[in-house]
C-alpha cells in the first residue's frame, strides 16, 4: 500500500486497491454440505500453501487471507509489547468503510522498533524479505505481503501518531488502528501527479466525514494541491460545508 510521497516511491493508501469483494463477503466458508475444496460457487480451488510456523492454510479468498494475515501479525506485534498501528486499506475496513483489499496489509512502527518488530515476526515464522527502501519492512505469510513502515506519506511515525490510534476489532482481533483523521491526512499527502486515484477516497471521506477533524486535515495538508483539489471536491458534493476549514457538524474527533 502505498503511503509515501515526494523522496519515497509513490505508495499511496488507496493506489493498488481493485475489485476485489468487498467487507460484505469477507466471511470465511464455515463447514457446510460443499466438498472440501470448494468455494462458495462449488469450484473447485487449491489451498493456499502453509508457510513454516503455519499451522494451517490461508483461505482461498484473496480479501480474507488478507484479513487472517492481519489479525497473525496483529496478534504478534501485541504480544510483542511494541507500539504499533495498522495502517492502509485494512486500517479502513476496520473503520467499516466497505474498501476492497488486494494487495497487502501495512502496519506503522517506529524506527527504533523495527529490529524488535522484524524478529518477533521471523520467531513466528514469517519470511522477512529486506526491500531497497529505507522506509519498511516487508514480509511474507501464505503468499500474502506485509508492510512494517517506518513513514507515512514521508512522514516519521512517531509515539505521537501512535498513541492517538483507536483499538477496534478486525474480524475476532482486536488491535489499534491509525485514527481516522490521520488516515485521510496520510492517504491526501500520497495524492501526486503520478497518483491521483479520488475514486477510492470519496468512499472513506463519507463515511467517516463526523469522525474526522477536518481543520486539522486541512492544516496538515496545507500547500499540497492534490489534496486542496480533493477538500474542494467534497464541498462540491456537500461532503463537507462550504467556505474554508471547518470539522465536522457534529465536533472534530480523531
Amino acid at each position: 500500500m502505498n503511503l509515501t510521497e515526494g523522496p519515497f516511491p509513490d505508495r499511496s493508501l488507496g493506489a493498488a486497491e481493485s475489485a476485489r469483494p468487498s467487507r460484505q463477503v469477507t466471511a470465511s466458508v464455515g463447514p457446510g454440505p460443499r466438498e472440501a475444496g470448494q468455494d462458495q460457487r462449488g469450484a473447485r480451488h487449491e489451498p493456499r500453501p502453509a508457510d513454516e510456523g503455519r499451522s494451517a492454510p490461508l483461505p482461498a479468498d484473496h480479501t480474507q487471507a488478507i484479513l487472517e494475515t492481519t489479525k497473525e501479525v496483529g496478534a504478534v506485534l501485541k504480544a510483542s509489547g511494541l507500539p504499533f498501528a495498522l495502517v492502509g486499506g485494512v486500517a479502513a475496513y476496520a473503520h467499516g468503510i466497505p474498501v476492497r483489499l488486494q494487495h497487502d496489509t501495512d502496519f506503522a512502527v517506529r524506527r527504533e522498533d523495527a529490529e524488535l518488530a522484524t524478529r518477533a515476526l521471523r520467531e513466528r515464522g514469517i519470511r522477512i524479505v529486506d526491500p531497497p527502501e529505507d522506509w519498511l519492512v516487508k514480509a511474507r505469510a501464505g503468499g500474502e505481503e506485509i508492510d512494517l513502515i517506518f513513514a507515512l506519506a514521508g512522514r516519521p511515525v512517531t509515539t505521537e501518531l501512535l498513541s492517538r490510534a483507536q483499538t477496534l476489532p478486525v474480524d475476532s482481533v482486536h488491535m489499534p488502528v491509525l485514527a481516522p483523521s490521520d488516515l485521510m491526512t496520510c492517504r491526501l499527502l500520497a495524492l501526486s501527479e503520478h497518483h491521483c486515484d479520488f475514486g477510492t477516497l470519496l468512499p472513506m471521506a463519507r463515511g467517516l466525514r463526523e469522525r474526522i477533524d477536518w481543520a486539522r486535515v486541512r492544516e496538515e495538508t496545507g500547500g499540497a494541491p492534490m489534496a486542496m483539489a480533493f477538500l474542494y471536491l467534497l464541498e462540491l458534493l456537500d461532503v463537507l460545508p462550504r467556505g474554508g476549514p471547518s470539522a465536522s457538524p457534529t465536533g472534530p474527533t480523531t
